[in-house]
């Protein structure tokens, strides 16, 4: 499960794209809690802070706690909204969480045991068609990330969400297809290899074609000369 952060804030008092300005020229970020059938409550945080949790790389699957107002507000980031020049951060959504609370998250995906892939360690290729997954998630049992085991895969072989084992507490948010995470497949240069192996075996089967009419045709001569 991704650590539990602490985010200190202010309430916001003005709201509007003036005070929004002031407030980012200051260094703090305006920021909104929502959810939890409680009235949308605006903060804003500090941008320095803001950006370390960030670089994180798992700040959007993580429990944020957000002191405000001498109480902590259990939070789950769901969105950041970011300059599109500077790309620093604008304006954060955090979604208020109950204790059973369950939410969706996007998990990256990790990879483990690579060594161990015949697939791989004769030249294939690991093609990830998702890095991420949607997954449906009890608030506190977040996983940082989930990993698959490619041990014994070979070339042509796929991954789907059914061989996946999920951490308890966590189900796929796509549940009507077995869908693709990843397949092993031959680099270009085997393919290329494959194919010119198959040209030269046409090539040689029709050499030896000919080679065989053309022996025939000479006994049938030779027989009509005598």
């Amino acid at each position: 499960m991704s650590d539990a952060l602490t985010l200190p804030a202010e309430s916001r008092e003005r709201a509007g794209k003036g005070a929004s300005r002031a407030l980012r020229r200051e260094g703090r970020v305006p920021a909104v809690i929502y959810g939890g059938k409680e009235d949308p409550h605006s903060i804003h945080v500090e941008a320095k802070l803001l950006t370390q949790q960030l670089g994180t790389g798992h700040f959007m699957n993580s429990i944020v706690m957000i002191e405000v107002d001498g109480k902590s507000v259990r939070t789950l980031p769901k969105d950041v909204a970011f300059h599109p020049v500077s790309t620093r951060p604008m304006h954060v959504d955090f979604l208020r969480l109950a204790k059973d609370a369950k939410v969706d998250v996007n998990v990256p995906v990790v990879f483990v045991n690579e060594e161990a892939s015949p697939g791989l360690k004769k030249g294939g290729v690991l093609n990830v068609v998702r890095h991420e997954l949607e997954l449906v998630c009890e608030a506190d049992k977040i996983p940082a990330e989930i990993q698959i085991d490619v041990t014994g895969l070979d070339v042509g072989d796929s991954i789907h969400i059914s061989h996946v084992a999920l951490p308890q507490g966590s189900v796929s948010k796509i549940e009507d297809r077995d869908f693709t995470i990843a397949t092993i497949v031959a680099p270009s240069a085997l393919k290329k290899a494959e194919g010119e192996a198959a040209a030269e075996g046409g090539s040689d089967e029709a050499a030896s074609a000919d080679g065989g009419d053309a022996g025939e045709g000479e006994a049938t001569e030779e027989g009509g000369e005598e």
